[in-house]
């Protein structure tokens, strides 16, 4: 069993930066992606950001230019910079990872969600 815990989140003014981290642990086999979702209220839970072993990051168009999802394989850890915040980035993001136990197993798993609120 892998656990991701969040930390970050927050209230922050328009046009301000903050990041997002993200630390897996447990019975970790080999993480392949971490990304990036957020749920804003009334919306569905959307894909931010993905960052894949061997693969350019991915961001969704909204966040493009602003949004950098890195990785630290050492620490396990995905982080989102989330720059020239806007009032529409408020949600609930949260974080996820795909660990591959084996050739044919990949397990999901979802960290615990985090507020962002961006006011105006």
């Amino acid at each position: 069993q892998v656990q991701l815990v969040q930390s970050g989140g927050g209230l922050v003014q328009a046009g301000e930066s903050h990041r997002l981290s993200c630390a897996a642990s447990g019975s970790i086999s080999s993480l392949i992606s971490m990304a990036w979702y957020r749920r804003a209220p009334g919306k569905e839970r959307d894909l931010v950001a993905s960052i894949t072993t061997g693969e350019m990051p991915h961001y969704a168009d909204s966040v493009k230019g602003r949004f950098t999802i890195s990785r630290d394989n050492a620490k396990n850890t995905v982080y989102l910079q989330m720059e020239r915040l806007k009032p529409e980035d408020t949600a609930v993001y949260y974080c996820f990872a795909d660990d591959r136990i084996s050739d044919t197993v990949i397990r999901n798993y979802w960290g615990q969600g985090t507020q962002v609120t961006v006011s105006s």
